[in-house]
């Protein structure tokens, strides 16, 4: 029997359980000429699922009710008449959240278990450290000496934006919605400082006492009130990285903050949102850079793994309430 995860209901506000629904299959797959038989190892979940779920114009089209939801898996090669796979390859890519599944092999890049962690190719060494990178240094623009302010920092992008900042440099300031957090950060990640958005009283000043000097680049990945507080902080030529906005996107109402139009003008700074894909040209230089830094000890990651595919769901859901350290990441 085969289960397959799909989209009941187009959540109103925060998913819950009650939006997916498990079909169970019993019919036999059979391969065909180029086909492959995948059974999922690991099963990514992020927060831009979350918008795939609403029927809304995007970069990306949405769900299809009563169809399988995808995101990104690693998957092992169990059955093969795919000449450029073997039974026994372990593989990457865009899959459906099924407990087996046929592909033709488009879009599957083959992993090494050997290089690193298998979860890896879900994080530090895929999209997600890609996003970190490319997102960075391609809108950012880092100098030494400058100051990086990001939020969301605890969690998969985040984390690695803030190291990377480092290492290209940068005084890198965090953050995030726990005490736990912002020690990770400032003992783990090498961030010089962190503040906890939940327990400050004015996150504004804290941003300034922390950034004595002005913030030169904000890595974006939470949007809201926050983001306004950064911008009381930035500085002349500023750059404003726009990775993500996971403090709305369950709103059901249209979000209210600042004008952003001020600040940018009488700071000539710039504010610009992004998509990896935007950059898919730079993606091996990319990966290169990462592997290697990952290599030599410079760069770390943590996650949140969950076991169990009856738990995907919930996974996703527990992302909108900040449970994740890192990549939130289900281990089948």
């Amino acid at each position: 029997m085969i289960q397959t995860i799909v989209l009941k209901n187009r959540p109103k506000g925060k998913p819950s359980v009650s939006d997916f629904e498990f079909v169970n299959e019993t019919a036999e797959l059979t391969l065909k000429d180029q086909d492959l038989l995948l059974e999922p190892l690991y099963v990514s979940v992020d927060p831009y699922l979350r918008g795939r779920m609403s029927d809304s114009k995007s970069y990306i089209p949405p769900f299809e009710l009563n169809k399988p939801i995808s995101s990104g898996v690693i998957a092992k090669v169990i059955a093969s008449k795919n000449a450029n796979f073997q039974e026994g390859d372990v593989v990457s890519g865009l899959l459906d959240w099924k407990t087996k599944q046929i592909s033709n092999g488009d879009g599957l890049i083959k992993v090494d278990p050997d290089k690193a962690p298998l979860s890896a190719y879900l994080g530090l060494l895929g999209m997600t450290g890609l996003t970190a990178y490319l997102g960075l240094t391609e809108i950012g623009k880092p100098k030494a000496g400058e100051t990086l302010v990001v939020s969301g920092a605890a969690g998969a992008v985040g984390s690695v934006v803030g190291q990377i900042g480092k290492l290209l440099g940068l005084r890198v300031i965090g953050l995030a919605g726990t005490d736990e957090k912002i020690d990770m950060l400032t003992s783990k990640f090498g961030f010089d400082a962190g503040i906890n958005y939940k327990t400050s009283s004015d996150i504004q000043a804290d941003i300034a006492k922390a950034a004595p000097k002005g913030v030169d680049i904000y890595f974006d990945n939470v949007g809201g009130p926050i983001s306004d507080a950064v911008l009381f902080n930035i500085n002349t030529f500023a750059r404003m990285v726009i990775c993500g906005a996971i403090s709305v996107y369950n709103a059901t109402e249209v979000p209210k903050g600042v004008s952003v139009q001020p600040f940018l003008v009488k700071n000539s700074a710039l504010m610009q949102g992004f998509i990896v894909s935007n950059y898919a040209q730079k993606f091996p230089e990319a990966m290169q850079t990462l592997a290697m830094w990952l290599s030599e000890g410079k760069l770390t990651y943590t996650e949140t793994v969950v076991n169990g595919f009856e738990n995907i769901p919930r996974a996703f859901i527990d992302l909108f309430d900040g449970k994740n350290k890192g990549k939130m990441i289900v281990k089948l």
